[in-house]
């Protein structure tokens, strides 16, 4: 099983290495259990990070499902989106998608937003981000208005 989910988590980051940004990463601070200012320094979109999440390129539908009834072949390895705005504070949601290791070091979600200490990133994606800090920051908008 463990190494099925290391399989996964390699086939993952290969497939949103495409959409990774080569933007730089800004500074952000740790506090708690989550990351309380904006990357960018302003709030996400909503809409643009709901497309986001159900892009293929971004893989979040690959392992996650939610409240997409448009949206076919959902995944059922990772937490139900649902509620996620319930769940976790935006601070919660920014941190767990800039390095999701951080709060589970076995996770097989990609850190979105680091590019120290990864394994087997393809030689022209080392240093890049997969996702731009407005794009954390507009998943992050649409996350937090999930709500039971």
């Amino acid at each position: 099983m463990a190494r099925a989910l290391v399989h996964i988590a390699a086939l993952i980051a290969a497939s949103v290495a495409g959409a990774a940004n080569a933007d730089e990463l800004v500074p952000y601070n740790i506090v708690s259990d989550g990351i309380a200012e904006s990357l960018t320094g302003a709030p996400g979109d909503a809409a643009r990070g709901r497309a986001l999440v159900l892009a293929r390129t971004t893989t979040c539908i690959l392992c996650h499902s939610g409240p997409f009834p448009e949206t076919r072949f959902q995944g059922d390895l990772a937490p139900d989106l649902s509620g996620a705005g319930n769940r976790w504070t935006v601070s919660q949601l920014r941190l767990r998608l800039v390095d999701a290791a951080r709060f589970n070091p076995e996770t097989i979600m990609p850190s979105y937003y680091r590019t120290d200490h990864l394994v087997r990133v393809g030689r022209n994606f080392a240093g890049k981000p997969i996702l731009s800090a407005a794009e954390i920051e507009d998943i992050v908008a649409f996350l937090a208005t999930l709500r039971d």
